[in-house]
Parts: C-alpha cells; sequence; structure tokens
C-alpha cells in the first residue's frame, strides 16, 4: 500500500506548466472496481475472489474452501449457437458454478442475456452419456453501476425458481444474484459482508476503498491491489483506454435513445396529423355521396351522431 509522502512539485511539471496540485492529484489517483478491467483483475487474486462469493453466498471467507478461476468461453454444441462469453467464471469445489459480471452502462435485452448465459453454463457441465447427477448450482451475479430495476430502492436481490402459488423455491439449481451499486442506502452499523463489499465496488475515491479496507482482510487485499493497478503505467493506459470506450459506448446508447425518443415524438406528432387529415377526407367524401343522393338530413344527423356516422360510413363503403 502507498504510504502517505510529501510531495515537492518537480521542476519539469513547472515546465509543462503543471502544479503541486497537478501533482498530487496524480498520486490520489485510483482505479474503480466497476470498470470491467479493474474488476476482472481484483477477481484474479484468490483471497479477493473468495471474499465477494462468501458474502454472496453468506457464509464466512475461510468456508469457501476452493474457487478456481475456470475459461470465459462457454462450449460450443452446434455451428451456429451464438458464443457466451463471460467476465469472471468460479468453481468451487462442491462443483458450483459463480459468473460474475460487471455491467457498467445499461444493457438493452439483459434479461434475456443473462437466462441465456446461465442456461448455457448449466447444459455445459454435461456430455454426450452422462446422467443428469452430474449437473452442479450455477449462480449468476450481475453488479450493476447503474440502476437497472427503477421502481424500487432495493439494491440486492436473489432469483429463484418458484412455484407462485405456494411461494415456495422449486429449485436452488439457478440462482441470479442482483447487486444495484446506486441503490446503496446511507451506511449502517453491523453490516452484512454483502453490503460491505457492495460499499468497496462503488467506491469512486481513494478514501472510500481505505476506510472499507479497515473491514476485513480481504477489502484490504483488494484495495492494496487497486493501489498497486494505479501505480503500474501499462496497466493504468489500458485501464484508461477501457473507461474511454465505456464512455463512448454510453454516449452512444444515450444518444441512440435521445434520438429514438425525438423520433416517436414527431412520429407521433406526424401520425395525428396525418389522421385528422385522412378523417376529414372521409367525411368529406361521406357529404359528397350523400349530397349527390340529396340527402341532406343525414348530413346533418352524421355530424352529431358519430355512431350514426360510423353506419353511413360501412353503407358506402368508406
Amino acid at each position: 500500500m502507498r504510504k502517505n509522502e510529501f510531495h515537492v512539485t518537480n521542476p519539469k511539471n513547472i515546465a509543462l506548466g503543471m502544479n503541486a496540485t497537478d501533482d498530487r492529484n496524480q498520486n490520489d489517483f485510483i482505479m474503480l472496481p466497476t470498470v470491467d478491467f479493474c474488476f476482472k483483475e481484483l477477481m484474479q487474486n484468490e483471497k479477493v475472489r473468495k471474499g465477494m462469493i462468501a458474502a454472496i453466498l453468506g457464509i464466512r471467507s475461510e468456508k469457501v474452501e476452493e474457487a478456481v478461476l475456470m475459461p470465459t468461453i462457454l462450449r460450443k454444441e452446434y455451428e451456429d449457437d451464438k458464443y457466451g462469453v463471460l467476465d469472471v467464471l468460479v468453481k468451487l469445489r462442491d462443483g458450483t458454478r459463480m459468473d460474475f459480471e460487471m455491467q457498467l452502462v445499461y444493457f438493452e435485452f439483459w434479461e434475456n442475456r443473462t437466462l441465456y448465459y446461465l442456461s448455457k453454463m448449466y447444459t455445459d457441465q454435461i456430455k454426450e452419456g452422462e446422467d443428469y447427477d452430474v449437473l452442479k448450482k450455477c449462480i449468476q451475479v450481475s453488479i450493476f453501476d447503474h440502476v437497472y430495476f427503477e421502481a424500487d430502492d432495493r439494491c440486492y436481490r436473489r432469483i429463484t425458481f418458484r412455484d407462485d402459488e405456494l411461494k415456495e423455491e422449486y429449485t436452488d439449481l439457478m440462482e441470479i444474484h442482483i447487486l444495484e451499486l446506486p441503490k446503496l442506502p446511507q451506511e449502517e452499523k453491523d453490516e452484512t459482508d454483502l453490503m460491505q463489499w457492495m460499499r468497496f465496488l462503488g467506491g469512486k475515491r481513494r478514501e472510500d476503498f481505505e476506510k472499507m479496507a479497515e473491514k476485513n482482510p480481504e477489502m484490504k487485499e483488494a484495495y492494496e491491489m487497486l493501489d498497486r493497478m494505479s501505480a503500474d503505467e501499462r496497466k493504468r493506459l489500458e485501464y484508461e483506454e477501457r473507461q474511454k470506450l465505456l464512455r463512448d459506448k454510453n454516449m452512444i446508447l444515450k444518444d441512440g435513445k435521445r434520438k429514438y425518443e425525438r423520433g416517436l415524438r414527431e412520429g407521433r406528432a406526424e401520425g395525428r396529423e396525418c389522421g385528422l387529415r385522412e378523417g376529414i377526407d372521409r367525411i368529406n367524401q361521406l357529404n359528397v355521396k350523400l349530397s349527390e343522393l340529396h340527402r341532406t338530413e343525414d348530413i346533418l344527423k352524421a355530424a352529431t351522431d358519430k355512431a350514426y356516422q360510423k353506419k353511413l360510413f360501412e353503407e358506402f363503403g368508406l
């Protein structure tokens, strides 16, 4: 962990127009775990990995006896299958598989995508000729740095197969855990390990990570990793490039959404105007036909009686 040091302004920095504040800001820089590149790096550390897994499962970290990283491209059974690429895939000693995904930007059809990957992860365990008893529990963990479920303020939810009528769990062989970091409430005493890890993952400043590092040795290890990575010039360049790509993607999505909403508004306005014109044309055609037949009273009645007007439209095939 980097120790606090007294920073002296470098003469070279003065020549470049930098000052002591710029130099200090450079040293205060810390990578954010919500950037998927950084999250994957953290999960390479077994101690950090076990700490996060234990928090999700609601057990003590020493109870996680084994947490082996697995390849993150799911097996492709048929030529036209889509590849499923996971962020971090872990296998526990009892065979349970856990997929961790960090979502920094909104993803359209997230539910479909998650179910697809979870199903592939589950069926990928069995090979031709094997029995169903080889299938082990699969857990998908989605960590959002944006609000996905806007209807409530719950920052964590666990989803399984349930009996709708009895409200009983049908099976826990497939689970989805959702962590929405922006929904974290004010910090309270005696918080669960999961809440503490969520606060760590959602940290935005070095002070946030320093504070959480005091909670347990796994988060201390994670903070020290962030500190080392942030001081590594090569990793920092890679991290900043990934941040740029994510920002660009987010702007494209926002721009696309704005254009879609504007097009929708314009389309509705045009549709209303078009519908109004078509309605007037129909009425004019009806009035002409009624006039030709000298049915003046029907023209007046249709103007005040919509049901009768509809009947006349059907009569003349308009």
